[in-house]
């Protein structure tokens, strides 16, 4: 698994996403870090546990097209099966 990275900071210029959902398994560690990682950023954003809720579930298979997670949704743009690099890279890109 891989480290939790602190290198990409979130401009308080930069427009903020309308919608931020995180799919997560409350086992997986890559979930965690992408808690941490959104909290850290002050990111708001919606956390779902697939277990505890089967529609989250089905939305997460909709949207991903698998059951791994997390699966982070901002405001469309998926992002599926990552690491916090993978997640920092991501923003960077589309957020």
């Amino acid at each position: 698994m891989g480290k939790l990275c602190y290198n990409h900071d979130v401009s308080e210029t930069a427009p903020q996403p309308k919608s931020v959902r995180l799919f997560i398994k409350p086992e997986c560690g890559w979930c965690r870090q992408a808690a941490q990682w959104l909290e850290a950023r002050g990111i708001n954003h919606q956390t779902l546990d697939v277990y505890a809720n089967p529609a989250a579930e089905r939305e997460m298979w909709r949207l991903s097209g698998q059951g791994l997670a997390p699966v982070l949704d901002v405001d469309g743009r998926i992002l599926a099966d990552f690491d916090a690099g993978q997640l920092a890279e991501f923003w960077k890109r589309y957020a």
